[in-house]
C-alpha cells in the first residue's frame, strides 16, 4: 500500500480543558501492584525530576551509599518523609522484587486527557506523534512500551480503563523512569480515543500481523497515533475496524509475530527516522 498521497486529515475545531483528572492511589504497603508505588533507584530518581507529588520515601537501614543519600536529601528538600527500613519490610512492600533499597509512596497519579496531549503537540509545534496500548496487560511489556515512547519523543500514550494494566510499580520499573515523563492518558473505551484523533486529524495506524501494508513503504510523518495490541492476541476487532491502515512489520525467518514492546519499538523508531528525515534531524 502507498499511502504517501493520502490527503491531510482536515481537524475539527474543539475548546480545550482543563488540565486532566487525578486518580488517588491507596498507599498499602504490601507486595502488590499498585498505583503510585515507584520502586528502584532510577524510577524513584525520575519521579522527583519529573516533579511528581512524592508523600514517603523508604529508604533501607544500614548499608547507605551515595545514591541512597542522594534520593534521601532529595526527598526531604522537597517535603517528602523520609524513613529508614529494614530489607525485610522492603521487601514485603515490593511488588517488583527489585527495589534495589528504595520504595517511594507517590500520594497522587496524574493522567491527562487526549486533549492535554494534542496540545503538547501543539505546543512543540510538531504532528502530533502518539502510542496506543490496545489492552496491554503485562506490566513489563508496557514498561518497555513506554520507554521508548518516551525515547522517540512521543507526545504522549493512550491506555484502557479496563482490560489494561495502569501505571504500576512494575510499570514505573520497567520503563526505567520513564513513566514520570510521558504524558498517559487512560480512557474508558479505546474506539472511541481513535474516532476523537481522527476529528483532529490524526491517522491511525494498526500493528497487525497480517497488515495489507509494509511497515517501510508506509508514510509516518504526519499526525500520527500508532495502535499495539496485546500479547498473543493483538488488537481487539473494534479497534482493528477503526485503524485507517493496517501495517504489518516484515518477518523473514520461521517466527510470524513479534514481542508487543518490540513491535512497538520497531514501529516507534520507523516514525521517528521519517520524520528525522523529513525535518533534515
Amino acid at each position: 500500500m502507498d499511502n504517501g498521497n493520502r490527503e491531510k486529515r482536515p481537524p475539527v475545531k474543539r475548546h480545550y480543558r482543563p488540565k486532566g483528572f487525578i486518580e488517588k492511589s491507596s498507599e498499602h504497603e504490601a507486595a502488590v501492584e499498585t498505583e503510585g508505588v515507584i520502586e528502584g533507584r532510577n524510577a524513584v530518581i525520575e519521579a522527583f525530576r519529573a516533579g511528581l507529588n512524592v508523600d514517603k520515601v523508604y529508604i533501607a537501614k544500614g548499608d547507605v551509599d551515595s545514591t541512597l543519600r542522594h534520593i534521601a536529601g532529595t526527598a526531604r528538600k522537597s517535603g517528602a518523609v523520609v524513613v529508614e527500613a529494614d530489607r525485610r519490610k522492603l521487601d514485603s512492600m515490593s511488588a517488583t522484587g527489585a527495589h534495589q533499597g528504595v520504595i517511594a509512596l507517590s500520594c497522587v497519579r496524574e493522567y491527562v486527557s487526549i486533549e492535554d496531549i494534542l496540545e503538547l503537540a501543539r505546543q512543540k509545534q510538531e504532528a502530533p506523534f502518539i502510542v496506543i496500548c490496545d489492552e496491554i496487560t503485562d506490566s513489563h511489556n508496557l514498561g518497555a512500551i513506554i520507554r521508548t515512547a518516551e525515547a522517540v519523543g512521543a507526545h504522549g500514550m493512550i491506555i484502557p480503563k479496563r482490560r489494561s494494566v495502569g501505571i504500576t510499580a512494575v510499570v514505573q520499573k520497567t520503563s526505567a523512569g520513564a513513566a514520570s515523563h510521558l504524558a498517559v492518558a487512560r480512557v474508558p473505551n479505546i474506539t472511541a480515543a481513535i474516532e476523537k484523533l481522527k476529528k483532529e486529524g490524526v491517522w491511525i495506524f494498526g500493528a497487525a500481523a497480517q497488515g495489507n501494508a509494509v511497515l517501510w513503504d508506509t508514510e509516518l510523518t504526519g499526525a500520527i497515533a500508532i495502535v499495539i495490541g496485546s500479547e498473543g492476541e493483538g488488537m481487539t476487532r473494534l479497534v482493528s475496524e477503526h485503524c485507517d491502515f493496517k501495517v504489518r512489520i516484515p518477518m523473514l525467518g520461521k517466527m510470524s509475530s513479534l514481542n508487543a514492546s518490540v513491535s512497538a519499538a520497531v514501529f516507534m523508531y520507523e516514525a521517528l527516522r521519517q520524520r528525522s528525515a523529513a525535518h533534515g534531524r
